[in-house]
């Protein structure tokens, strides 16, 4: 598998959008808010591929490339990455994958992010999954789950609640006004955050057929 930088370098020779037949579903929400464990559930009952922004970065930053170390800098410190650099990640798994249709998870966290992920793939969200849970809730299930992640300790955990609330609500409220927004009560258990979640899909997979 080749690097950030092998794909940049490939990308500068040929064109960089994917199939446009491509259906993305951009999944955001704050640090414990549920998101990988409902796209989990989607990917179960709805047969997308689940790509996670965060764990490609994670992996990336492991596989010793010249992009690992900023990488792992960054996370630790709560930052976010540079869009290109994420936008690779994705681009690379997508065409690998061969799926028609993504849940793309933890991305855009910011509008940089969501311009460069439009004018480089070419390619619009379907819509937007919008996990709402309170901030105590969702630090409560971050600090609870011990995954033993460079960025699952408290003063991280606070500067992505940070971050979030800065960056990436304003997201939300730009796909809210092009009427793309789902949001969903992420407080309540797993089962019933699901049958929301089901609601909101079943009722686009109708509307796509009609």
């Amino acid at each position: 598998m080749g690097t950030v930088v092998d794909a940049a370098n490939k990308e500068a020779n040929g064109s960089s959008h994917i199939n446009k037949k491509v259906k993305v579903v951009f999944v955001l929400g704050g640090p414990g808010s549920g998101k990988g464990t409902q796209c989990a559930n989607i990917v179960k009952h709805f047969g997308y591929s689940h790509l996670s922004a965060g764990d490609l970065l994670r992996a990336e930053r492991d596989s010793g490339s010249e992009n690992g170390t900023m990488i792992k800098n960054m996370i630790k410190k709560g930052e976010i990455v540079p869009s290109e650099v994420t936008i690779k990640l994705l681009q690379r798994a997508m065409e690998e994958d061969g799926n028609d249709k993504f849940l793309i998870d933890g991305f855009p966290r910011n509008e940089e992010n969501r311009a460069a992920f439009e004018s480089v793939t070419g390619i619009e969200p379907e819509f937007v999954l919008f996990f709402d849970c309170p901030e105590e809730e969702m630090e409560k299930r971050v600090l609870n789950r011990n995954q033993n992640r460079d960025d699952d300790n408290i003063e991280t955990i606070r500067k992505r609640f940070e971050v979030y609330m800065g960056s990436t609500l304003p997201i939300i409220e730009y796909y809210n006004s092009k009427g793309k927004v789902h949001k969903i009560d992420a407080s309540k258990t797993i089962d019933q955050v699901f049958e929301a979640v089901k609601e909101v899909f079943s009722s686009y997979e109708d509307k796509v057929a009609a």
